[in-house]
């Protein structure tokens, strides 16, 4: 009782700190090219009446794991976009002002590249086992991972409550993974459209399937800018473990039918809730639409 009264408490706090931000008033013309401090809300949709908080959200570190395999994230992942009701627990979450933009293609290297993805010499099938070390050792083994938008923007879901108050999901994304390397072709995805990796972030304590355990996430701290008219929440950590991950499809190109069982076998997709893991560290930046308009 005195934990949720706590985080009641906070969350009143930090929506009667946000409503004072809100009050700035500024210019009315649409952000063009956001100077200083604002220069991060660059993809804001400011041109978006329903739109009221400008937000991005940097992912610093972390990893994803899928089935047998862990991709730490080492190079920065930005969401971007605007909400409003923010802070309230009732966000709708609009995409950049282009879509494509919402979520960064940042590739991150799989540990091991081919070699450590593609095990040839584990391939029982004489010919298989042939046509696989044919088709992959030649030199070229590095294979990056990169985390893309499975759907919409608009099925991206934020609650910037359960974030503060480490209760419920407080990110919600589709996700596909795409592998990238030459002798993997360009359709090579974990994940698509038609059957995405939705996964549901909690600031909290999670309640996976076995053979997973809970884990727990931070709430990060709020704090201001100097002229309190930018929100951040530093040190936050998003986390998941119950998600299910679909088989890889369109690896190799036509050679497709071969490869798609060779990583499926390796990655052990699909892979069931309870097998996968997803760690999100980062910052999170919300500032009025007005203050974002007046910077320019």
């Amino acid at each position: 009782m005195i934990r949720s009264a706590r985080r009641a408490a906070v969350a009143a706090v930090s929506l009667a700190a946000l409503l004072a931000m809100l009050a700035i008033t500024s210019s009315a013309l649409a952000a063009k090219n956001p100077k200083g401090e604002f220069a991060v809300f660059k993809e804001c949709p400011t041109n978006n009446a329903a739109v009221e908080t400008c937000i991005i959200a940097k992912t610093e570190s972390g990893s994803f794991t899928i089935g047998k395999e862990t991709v730490p994230i080492v190079s920065p992942i930005t969401l971007s976009g605007g909400v409003n009701h923010f802070l309230t627990g009732e966000e709708s979450f609009f995409g950049a002002e282009k879509e494509s933009n919402t979520l960064t293609k940042t590739p991150q290297k799989v540990p091991g590249g081919l070699s450590g993805l593609v095990k040839c010499n584990e391939i029982s099938n004489f010919f298989e086992r042939i046509a696989c070390e044919a088709f992959f050792e030649n030199g070229l083994t590095g294979v990056n991972a990169t985390t893309e938008l499975a759907a919409p923007a608009s099925s991206i879901k934020i609650n910037t409550i359960h974030l503060v108050t480490q209760e419920g999901s407080a990110l919600t994304l589709p996700l596909k993974i795409h592998l990238e390397n030459p002798l993997l072709g360009e359709g090579c995805y974990v994940g698509s459209n038609a059957h995405p990796i939705t996964i549901e972030f909690t600031s909290g304590t999670t309640s996976p399937p076995a053979p997973n355990k809970p884990i727990t996430g931070k709430p990060g701290t709020l704090k201001f800018n100097e002229s309190e008219t930018i929100i951040l929440n530093t040190g936050n950590e998003i986390v998941n473990n119950s998600y299910a991950a679909p088989s890889a499809e369109g690896c190799g190109g036509l050679f497709s039918f071969l490869i798609d069982p060779i990583i499926n076998s390796r990655l052990s997709l699909p892979s069931a809730a309870g097998n996968n893991t997803a760690i999100l560290r980062g910052v999170l930046e919300a500032a009025a639409v007005e203050s974002v308009k007046a910077s320019e």
